[in-house]
């Protein structure tokens, strides 16, 4: 028995590392109950031999954990995708802001947003230095330069650079107003055209004047007013080469060459050339005086009557004092 064991050391001793390495051996880890939840595939550790290409790819696909959504299917690599992905579907918003208390269901979303209280813009434009505060916005600004207009109407085939301009541009295809006015009912296609009109109930005029302190509800007003003040007259007259301080009133000039009478009646017919020309014919047909005398209260169609009635009213008071 005992030549029997020394037979068999004798014969391990006999091998060769080269014949031991032939047999590759790979460990098992042990964890603890204290230790976290990881990815399995994580904690093996490469074989004494290293595997062929065959074996690794065996081995990826066994080991390899994927977790999916309860609720939309959507796949995952490791858990804690899930858990984040599954906010979408519960709304839970874990991350609020210190400053304004507003939550989000990202971490990465209340970084970005925290842009707006530092007022930080780290992405800079390399054609115009132009600064921004996310990176989608500079991407965004981009196409200014690029002229890309990824984004085309269906109907029309007019090309946009951004997709909330082409969904602007479907309304008109639509005749969607989705904005209207609390006061008035009326309705616009864009929020921006209700911003600016009820300005007309509010009374407000936010833009004005340097030189003379007079103010508008429009920037678009401001600035044909302030040609006035400069005297540049930027549009002119390809016939006679009259110009003017606004591209409308040239345009309005323009009839007299073209004999062009664009505004017509509904109700008779009767065209001519300015709209502001239209809009005092159709008071004929409406019976409505808007101007009226503060002294007598009688009112008229135009302005012009009205202010002759006032002074005839002021002399004859006048008179009899």
């Amino acid at each position: 028995m005992l030549s029997s064991c020394c037979q068999e050391g004798e014969q391990l001793q006999g091998l060769e590392e080269a014949d031991i390495t032939k047999f590759p051996f790979t460990p098992v880890p042990v964890k603890s109950e204290d230790d976290p939840e990881t990815d399995d595939s994580a904690d093996w550790k490469e074989t004494r031999e290293p595997q062929s290409d065959l074996n690794s790819l065996k081995h990826d696909s066994t080991c390899k954990k994927t977790f999916s959504c309860s609720e939309c299917g959507k796949i995952f690599g490791t858990n804690a995708h899930l858990k984040r992905h599954i906010r979408i579907h519960t709304g839970e918003k874990p991350f609020s802001c210190s400053e304004c208390g507003r939550r989000f269901g990202f971490k990465g979303s209340l970084n970005r947003h925290m842009i707006t209280h530092t007022g930080e813009q780290p992405f800079s434009c390399s054609e115009c230095d132009k600064r921004f505060g996310q990176k989608e916005h500079l991407k965004l600004h981009m196409i200014n330069h690029t002229g890309e207009k990824p984004f085309s109407c269906s109907i029309c085939k007019k090309s946009c650079t951004q997709s909330g301009d082409l969904q602007k541009h479907m309304r008109i295809h639509t005749g969607e107003k989705p904005f209207s006015c609390s006061v008035c009912k009326k309705s616009f296609t864009q929020s921006g055209a209700l911003k600016t009109h009820m300005r007309i109930h509010t009374g407000e005029k936010p833009f004005s004047c340097s030189e003379c302190d007079k103010r508008y509800c429009q920037k678009s007003q401001l600035k044909n007013h302030m040609m006035t003040h400069t005297g540049i007259k930027a549009f002119s007259c390809s016939v006679c080469k009259k110009s003017f301080t606004q591209g409308g009133s040239l345009r309005s000039h323009m009839t007299v060459h073209t004999g062009e009478k664009p505004f017509s009646c509904s109700v008779c017919n009767t065209s001519f050339t300015h709209s502001g020309s239209l809009q005092k014919h159709m008071r004929i047909h409406t019976g409505e005086k808007p101007f009226s005398c503060s002294e007598c209260g009688r009112a008229f169609t135009e302005r012009s009557l009205r202010y002759t009635l006032i002074l005839n009213c002021f002399i004859r008071y006048c008179f009899v004092l």
